[in-house]
């Protein structure tokens, strides 16, 4: 029990420090780049520059970084949000993305700069190679590589595997076992054939449940397009209610601060690691294309959950080792009857297993960091234990999952918001010559 409080009083505390580097960082950016961030239509045309290569693409590295971020943080950590922090974390949540947007060029930017190829002629980088090159501090990188293993193949992935197991278990009784058994065999299929497949399939699916996510939102909103503006006034309010202060307003602004970077990202730096992969040397054009995988995580699929789970009687569900997913199915169903369980289901499927894709190359990334031609059996151990890591998630209580990796993320944030501001002159200089 005294352990247990200690790690929730030591999340507390690394994420106060963390929101506070994320958002004056972002700041500082936001002033520094002169609103990179707000550049929409410099963003969009990146993203269709034609260039031949036959490596991974621009696109392909965006719908990577996307398939990493829409994940059950958009869906679960959304409705866990509303459930710790109230309505009001919501607002919150959409201010971190665009003032975390600005975090998000810059590493994406500095991880172009600094990526190296690996044994098989392929582009590697993130955070751990740029503070290595950038800072000339090869520990400090070693220790993100370490933090980045744990908390995405130990963490992340533990926690895809165990929402599809909460969510299954909401339409049949299926033993988390069989439900472990099957994710992990559909998995080994696609991270045994490599980054490029993983790209690849990533590509596709990716675009197809953006879509049909939000489609499904916006019938929703539709429907009950009577109650949705006092739910965007019910936002904004809660999220200034000032009294108490410390329980209240400071707690909502860290839990929307928090959800809103485990589903956007910005500030992380994991995001660069699926962006160094990419075959060119442009990394202005590349830090714009990543910004638009934060706008789209956190403005429209983030809030797309939220519309559809505030317009439903969500408080009166009764819940005990909360994931989240229990909430937004409830609605889902609540909304659309019995399909929505499926539809739901669905959702998780797909989100979940592409975030699991990308988990395990931001793994297999950090591990790299440690060796110059890394040995084969090396990243065979890293895949055997990503497939027990998902197996062990359809078991493990929800509650120690979300604990253990908010702990090891607020440690990330940290890290890499010194290391950017450290590498903030790199940018601002490319950026200024840059005639994108």
């Amino acid at each position: 029990m005294f352990f247990g409080d200690t790690m929730v009083i030591l999340n507390k505390v690394l994420w106060a420090i963390a929101t506070i580097f994320i958002v004056l960082s972002g700041l500082y950016f936001t002033f520094s780049l002169k609103g990179v961030q707000f550049k929409i239509k410099t963003m969009f045309k990146s993203l269709f520059i034609k260039k031949e290569t036959s490596g991974i693409k621009p696109y392909q590295t965006l719908m990577m970084v996307l398939a990493g971020r829409i994940g059950v943080g958009s869906i679960a950590g959304v409705a866990l949000a509303i459930y710790l922090g109230g309505v009001g974390s919501i607002f919150w949540m959409w201010i971190i993305a665009l003032i975390g947007a600005a975090n998000s060029f810059v590493e994406t930017v500095l991880g172009v700069i600094y990526k190296e190829k690996d044994e098989n002629n392929v582009y590697k980088g993130g955070p751990s190679y740029y503070i290595k090159k950038g800072l000339n501090n090869k520990f400090l990188g070693g220790v993100y590589a370490i933090i980045v293993i744990l908390s995405y193949v130990c963490g992340f992935l533990s926690i895809q595997s165990n929402t599809i197991t909460k969510s299954l278990n909401q339409i049949f009784t299926i033993s988390p076992i069989v439900i472990g058994i099957f994710i992990s065999v559909i998995t080994s299929f696609i991270i045994f054939g490599g980054i490029k497949r993983i790209a690849a399939t990533a590509s596709k699916i990716v675009p197809f449940m953006t879509i049909s996510y939000v489609f499904i939102a916006i019938l929703i909103c539709i429907k009950n397009i009577d109650i949705v503006p006092d739910i965007f006034f019910s936002i904004i309010k809660d999220a200034f209610d000032l009294k108490p202060f410390f329980s209240g307003f400071l707690g909502t602004l860290v839990i929307g601060v928090q959800r809103g970077i485990f589903s956007n990202e910005a500030g992380l730096g994991t995001g660069a690691i699926a962006s160094s992969t990419v075959d060119t040397n442009d990394s202005i054009s590349q830090g714009y294309i990543q910004m638009i995988g934060v706008y789209l995580t956190t403005l429209i699929i983030c809030t797309s959950t939220a519309i559809i789970i505030l317009t439903s009687p969500y408080q009166n569900i009764i819940l005990n080792d909360v994931n989240g997913i229990e909430i937004t199915q409830y609605a889902f169903t609540y909304h659309l009857g019995n399909i929505g369980n499926y539809l739901v289901f669905i959702s998780i499927i797909l989100f979940s297993f592409t975030t699991i894709l990308t988990g395990y190359y931001d793994g297999e990334a950090s591990l790299k960091y440690f060796f110059t031609n890394i040995k084969k059996r090396y990243l065979l151990y890293l895949k055997v234990l990503t497939i027990i890591i998902l197996f062990l998630g359809c078991l493990i209580k929800s509650n120690t999952i979300w604990l253990f990796v908010d702990i090891l993320v607020a440690i990330e944030a940290i890290i890499n918001i010194y290391s950017i501001i450290m590498l903030r002159k790199n940018v601002e200089i490319r950026l200024n010559k840059s005639k994108v």
